[in-house]
């Protein structure tokens, strides 16, 4: 077996790290929600124009334009890795939007949005979750009803991630009263500024509260366009679900890049003047989660051969969300128990490491547990639309 990329991917991979040698300290220096969005939007076209982020989004929508390669994907992402530098964006725009709007949008809907979500100058939210359709997202409550060319939109979201900080959300609400729990649904494009969105912080259990974390949403009568409608009227269900198959993809992405960091980690604390990576009990686990984390990248390009192929991946597709996610919390444990009593600092104390990131990530993953579809619901669908098995019983009515 020929394991070997060739000499035009080494090449490639060349040109990678000439460009990450050259321009790595120009990124911005924190999240997206922290730099400034001009800053933030120029290092992004900036990778565009380079081709190392929306490499496949055609150009007509403010993409690179190349055609899917599988390897060059594998390259960048293990060039940008190594360099601790961020291939692009991981929001809920680029990430669940542009895929569904490529594949449901009209040609206005993509020409408008897609550019501005790729180079960061349109943060969006997601309002899918009620406080009663959760995990049963189609008994959803937010309604509309018609007025002229409008709809006016009433009800509540929550777990609405950014949500205070978004110029847009993408949100699912009933237009069709009449019709059955699965259809009548609309996917809609909704500006956060318009007239009834009334944005409320909620804590979180790590005490954060605002500052880009979750919200619930109000709308009271808010007007929007019926043009904003994504795909058909009243079969918003479908489209959600491509959304959804995006975000379980989103969710469970950068292990390599955590792994890696995990390893630096371990290569500089000390315990008593010794490295802890020559701990045979921390080195022991650190192999454990390498071979996890090889799996599930292995696995991942095998996703994305499907995808190029057209094919459906099946059941190997319903894993990636739930394994992942628990791979990111164990890789964020074993973090923190490196760093001894110091893995209990928080909030940028005099002995932090890495600024929280250990114990923020720990937080962060738990919650991607539960969020976008909890883990018992995940291993449901796998046992019932992978496996074949019967359906979970549902409790008898009163």
């Amino acid at each position: 077996m020929d394991l070997e990329y060739g000499p035009r991917y080494e090449e490639f991979r060349r040109q990678v790290r000439a460009f990450l040698d050259e321009y790595k300290e120009e990124r911005p220096s924190g999240s997206y929600f922290e730099v400034p969005r001009v800053e933030l939007a120029q290092w992004l076209s900036l990778l565009i124009e380079r081709g190392y982020w929306a490499r496949t989004i055609p150009k007509e929508y403010g993409g690179f334009g190349a055609e899917p390669d599988l390897l060059e994907t594998v390259i960048m992402d293990e060039e940008f890795h190594r360099q601790q530098v961020s291939r692009g964006l991981n929001a809920q725009g680029p990430s669940m939007l542009v895929p569904t709007l490529l594949a449901h949008g009209t040609e206005e809907q993509k020409k408008r949005w897609i550019g501005s979500t790729l180079r960061g100058e349109t943060i969006w939210c997601q309002g899918y979750s009620e406080p009663g359709a959760g995990s049963d997202l189609a008994s959803l409550q937010t309604s509309a009803r018609e007025d002229g060319d409008d709809f006016l939109i009433s009800g509540q979201k929550i777990w609405t991630s950014t949500a205070d900080i978004a110029e847009m959300m993408f949100v699912l609400v009933r237009t069709e009263p009449d019709a059955e729990q699965h259809a009548g649904i609309s996917y809609i494009l909704l500006p956060m500024d318009a007239p009834g969105v009334d944005v409320q912080p909620l804590e979180t259990m790590s005490g954060e509260i605002g500052e880009n974390s979750f919200n619930q949403v109000f709308f009271d009568d808010v007007r929007v366009s019926q043009a904003n409608v994504v795909g058909v009227r009243g079969e918003g269900w479908k489209i959600a679900n491509t959304t959804l198959k995006h975000e379980r993809s989103s969710l469970s992405s950068n292990a390599e890049g955590t792994f890696l960091r995990l390893v630096r980690l371990m290569g500089s604390e000390r315990n008593r003047g010794v490295s802890v990576m020559a701990s045979p009990v921390y080195r022991d686990r650190l192999m454990k989660l390498q071979a996890r984390m090889l799996t599930m990248k292995y696995h991942a390009m095998r996703m994305l051969t499907c995808h190029l192929k057209g094919e459906s991946p099946g059941v190997a597709g319903l894993i990636v969300k739930l394994q992942n996610c628990q791979l990111s919390y164990d890789m964020a444990l074993l973090g923190i128990d490196v760093m001894g009593e110091l893995g209990v600092l928080y909030e940028h104390t005099k002995y932090e490491r890495e600024r929280g990131f250990w114990q923020a990530q720990a937080f962060f993953a738990l919650g991607l547990i539960i969020g976008g579809g909890t883990a018992q619901i995940q291993k449901n669908i796998i046992s019932e639309r992978g496996l074949g098995l019967p359906r979970e019983p549902r409790p008898a009515k009163a």
